[in-house]
C-alpha cells in the first residue's frame, strides 16, 4: 500500500495556504495556493519572479518546509534499523555523535568521549563474509572495547566475533541485525564508554 501524508497550512500574514505532500519514500512536492480564488500560485516556481510579495510568500514557505524537515524526520545516520536505534540511544545518553572519518567508506563512524576524545565504539559496514565464511553480503557491525576476560567469554557465545579492524584483545564485534537485543548491546557499549572514561 502506497502511503502520502498531506499537510495543508495557512502561511503566516498571507491569504495563502501550503499544500506539501510527502510519499512513503520521504520524497516531498509542494504548492502553494491562494485562499480566496482557489488557484495556485504559480510565481512561487519562477525563480526569476521577483518583488516584495513574492518574497514574502516563499520566505513562509521555506519557512514552513524547514519546520516540517525539523519535526517531522528524524535523521537516519545508517541503513540498519537497529543501528539507527543503537546510534540514537548512544546520543541520547552520552550526548556524542556519530563522526564519520573516512571518505572511503562514508558510511563507518565512531562514538568518542567527549572529555577524553577515546573511541568507545565504531560502526563499520562490511561483507559479512569477513566474519562468517560460510556467508555473505553487507552488514552493519560493531566494534566496542571491553575487558579481556570478557571477550574470551563472549566469543564463546554465538554473534560475537573477534574484533574487525581493531585489536582483538581489547576489542570485540557484535552483527546489527537483532540476533541480540538493544538492551543487550547497549548494556554492552556501557561497558566500552567506561574504557574512555579519565582514569
Amino acid at each position: 500500500i502506497k502511503k502520502e501524508y498531506i499537510i495543508e497550512k495557512s502561511l503566516k500574514n498571507i491569504f495563502f495556504k501550503a499544500i506539501i505532500t510527502i510519499n512513503s519514500k520521504g520524497e516531498l512536492k509542494g504548492k502553494i495556493i491562494d485562499s480566496e480564488n482557489n488557484e495556485e500560485f504559480l510565481l512561487l516556481r519562477i525563480e526569476s519572479a521577483k518583488g516584495a510579495f513574492v518574497a514574502e510568500v516563499k520566505k513562509a514557505y521555506i519557512e514552513l518546509l524547514y519546520d516540517i524537515k525539523d519535526n517531522c524526520f528524524t535523521k537516519q545516520y545508517f541503513n540498519n534499523s537497529q543501528t539507527n536505534r543503537i546510534a540514537y540511544r548512544v546520543i541520547e545518553k552520552y550526548h556524542n555523535y556519530p563522526e564519520f572519518l573516512w571518505e572511503k567508506t562514508p558510511t563507518s563512524a565512531v562514538f568518542r568521549n567527549a572529555d577524553t576524545k577515546k573511541w568507545y565504539l565504531v560502526i563499520l559496514s562490511v561483507d559479512r563474509k569477513k566474519l562468517e565464511a560460510d556467508k555473505k553480503g553487507l552488514v552493519e557491525i560493531i566494534d566496542i572495547k571491553l575487558d579481556s576476560k570478557k571477550i574470551d567469554e563472549l566469543l564463546k557465545e554465538k554473534h560475537f566475533y573477534p574484533a574487525y579492524h581493531m585489536n582483538k584483545k581489547n576489542w570485540i564485534t557484535i552483527i546489527l541485525d537483532n540476533s541480540l537485543s538493544d538492551e543487550q548491546i547497549l548494556e554492552l557499549i556501557e561497558q566500552s564508554y567506561g574504557f574512555s572514561e579519565k582514569k
